[in-house]
């Protein structure tokens, strides 16, 4: 798709304007280097061109702002003014409630031409850089920089709308409870399914989930930061990776061990946390635990030189067997820690914006942005450039992007993390709206993501990783797809004029600039963007194109089924860079007794067939016994294929490969012995007759 197109169709009517002039740009950098001359005076006019366009842009972008700044707080009064005076009647919320939507869109159309714009900047830079041979990337890059409309962050304004939202859409009646709800609980269970979502959808998710469910704040009392969004965990493993492949494989009762804490360095309550994979079989749920600890004790609580306690909250009114169940975990875990020499390896960082009822956690939202995974082992003893002696490195801190770092210490993941939590009772379907965003264009279901596993894949690789995740060959393919009914749209009467493809654009919204100056061509000999994704190997753009047409995958079943589709023809890649891929693959007692059941079926036919054979040679004649010797022949046949067949799939299951599993040659083949073993005797027979 060429971006000067892409621009028209993806811009709001109303602000046309003040949108970048890449058109006119692009057609006075085509005229001036007509004659392959660009001179110094050219140069200078194309950079006052430039610098008006950003001027024009900046302004808009700042007055925008600050306007829909002036609208909450105006919102926010109207409806103070109705709860003090307790007079409110339904054309005061409905009035209010059209007003916040139209806030909303506002939001979400200048969060788009806040991105829009950056990228039309980025595209015509490069562009001069190819075509005049002058560099002008690193000065207007510092231009930038000065006017930087494009580092806005919407999420106080989000919370801010969340706020008001909430109170009108429930008419001045909202849920209230413990803002900590989920955050405070030791341990818990949920059903969570994960899902990618790109950049250019976050801003428009986030505006679409708070008009369902307020964002969760924890302290409403409180101006909203952006330290108050951040969460950093730091996961252990040891040399051999063994939590690494057992979450990887799902093993029965799998460990990942972490550290984490909210907000910047500077706290102090550091929670030690335990997960636990449990197999469908066993009847048990997956479970996470956790306890707090102060960080001045987590070095000696990890070398085992602290033991700790839960005395205070015996003072709080906690039951023994809660407080037990603690100090079990403690102990546990430093157990873990002491005999499987764990030790810090990775180090996951995101923003997340929670969305949840306070005090309900029967639908619970989360979308972590600016996810980054970062190396914090000393496997190559050099402790001055990660932790050292210490439990997490000290000389990074929470701000992203972590532009201090060397490349292979820190991986960027691309997307936005969503997951959604489910508390619902037995048979019970959750809220319709919930279905529709998850079958919607805004994401893409990547069944079992973990933080964990991307983050040792990426950046250990080197230090013999046997297996990779399945969804690693995924990684370059573009997951954006067609727009589907569930979108956020302007109120009708408001924007009549609004185009069908304003919305739920495929290109629309934020995303990855760089990504998308490289993918959004405007040369007319320049090939069409999707040609140009690249692409790891025909096997995985096999794979990666079905999944994306993929309408729906939410459970390790679904993934199990589809993966069971595209298996027999070869179409799932088995290796990435030269190592193996682990497909995520159910394995119950059941699937164990089932072979044996197949195997002791084998055998209790060889023993029928060799019953026979052994009558026919103690009891029959010359004839009889020439036969009887070949069903003899075939019965040790069976019973020895019988065997290696047993054996040849107990190795396959033990390693949850992904098959095939099917017989197809065997019974084949004992058919046809045993017709050639009737076929003599009866030959034999007929022959002696004449």
């Amino acid at each position: 798709m060429k971006f000067g197109h892409h621009l028209k169709t993806s811009l709001y009517p109303e602000w046309t304007f003040y949108y970048l002039s890449y058109d006119e740009l692009k057609r006075e950098l085509k005229t001036r280097t007509r004659g392959n001359q660009w001179s110094e005076e050219d140069e200078t006019i194309f950079f006052e061109l430039l610098e008006k366009e950003l001027e024009k842009v900046f302004t808009f972008q700042d007055v925008k702002s600050g306007e829909i700044n002036r609208r909450i707080q105006n919102c926010e009064k109207e409806i103070h003014d109705i709860m003090e005076a307790n007079s409110a009647n339904e054309d005061d919320f409905l009035a209010i409630e059209e007003e916040l939507s139209m806030i909303i869109a506002d939001v979400h159309d200048l969060a788009k031409f806040t991105r829009l714009n950056y990228t039309g900047f980025l595209k015509i830079i490069k562009k001069h850089d190819k075509q005049t041979r002058w560099v002008l990337k690193p000065m207007f890059m510092a231009r930038l920089n000065a006017k930087p409309f494009y580092k806005e962050n919407y999420d106080a304004l989000i919370v801010k709308l969340s706020r008001n939202y909430d109170i009108v859409r429930t008419r001045g009646n909202p849920v209230k409870g413990n803002a900590a709800a989920g955050g405070q609980q030791q341990n818990f269970v949920r059903n969570t399914t994960k899902y990618w979502v790109h950049p250019d959808n976050i801003t428009e998710l986030k505006l679409l989930i708070l008009k369902h469910l307020p964002v969760l704040v924890f302290n409403p009392n409180k101006e909203f930061e952006p330290a108050d969004s951040a969460i950093t965990s730091i996961y252990f493993d040891n040399d051999s990776f063994d939590l690494y492949l057992g979450r990887l494989e799902k093993s029965e009762g799998a460990e990942a061990i972490r550290l984490r804490w909210y907000g910047g360095m500077d706290n102090n309550e550091i929670f030690v946390e335990r997960k636990t994979h449990r197999e469908d079989w066993t009847g048990e749920k997956s479970v996470k635990a956790r306890f707090g600890i102060k960080e001045k004790d987590v070095n000696k609580y990890l070398r085992g030189e602290y033991k700790k306690t839960f005395e205070k909250l015996k003072q709080k009114g906690k039951g023994d067997k809660e407080i037990e169940s603690l100090e079990q975990l403690a102990s546990e875990v430093q157990y873990r820690v002491l005999t499987k020499k764990l030790r810090p390896v990775v180090r996951s960082f995101y923003n997340r914006t929670a969305f949840q009822l306070p005090g309900d956690a029967r639908v619970r939202i989360s979308l972590d942005t600016e996810l980054s995974m970062i190396r914090e082992d000393n496997f190559e003893n050099n402790p001055r450039l990660r932790s050292g002696n210490n439990w997490r490195r000290m000389d990074i801190g929470i701000d992203y992007p972590f532009s201090k770092l060397p490349d292979g210490e820190i991986e960027r993941f691309p997307y936005a993390i969503l997951e959604v939590k489910l508390q619902t009772q037995y048979g019970q379907e959750p809220p319709e709206w919930v279905q529709e965003l998850v079958q919607s264009h805004l994401v893409e279901a990547v069944p079992k993501f973990s933080k964990f596993i991307h983050g040792v894949a990426t950046l250990m690789d080197s230090r013999q990783i046997p297996l990779f995740p399945f969804w690693l060959p995924q990684m370059d393919i573009d997951i954006r797809k067609p727009p589907s009914n569930f979108r956020l749209e302007r109120p009708s009467a408001s924007n009549p004029t609004t185009p069908a493809n304003e919305r739920g654009n495929p290109f629309s919204g934020t995303e990855d600039i760089e990504v998308l100056v490289d993918s959004l061509e405007d040369d007319e000999d320049e090939e069409d963007a999707s040609e140009n994704t690249p692409l790891l190997s025909e096997s995985s753009q096999n794979t990666n194109t079905q999944l994306r047409s993929t309408p729906h995958i939410s459970s390790l079943e679904e993934l199990e089924e589809y993966l069971a589709t595209v298996t027999p023809a070869g179409k799932v890649p088995k290796t990435y860079h030269g190592k193996k891929i682990a497909i995520p693959v159910r394995v119950e007692p059941k699937v164990f007794f089932a072979n044996e059941r197949t195997f002791l079926s084998w055998l209790n036919f060889s023993v029928v067939l060799g019953g026979f054979a052994i009558g026919l040679l103690n009891f029959g004649d010359k004839i009889t016994v020439t036969a009887a010797s070949f069903l003899v022949f075939v019965t040790m046949m069976v019973m020895l294929y019988a065997l290696g067949t047993y054996l040849w799939r107990v190795k396959k299951i033990r390693k949850r490969e992904s098959g095939p599993y099917e017989d197809r040659y065997g019974p084949t083949f004992i058919c046809i012995m045993l017709l050639i073993s009737v076929t003599i005797n009866f030959w034999l027979r007929l022959h002696e007759k004449s």
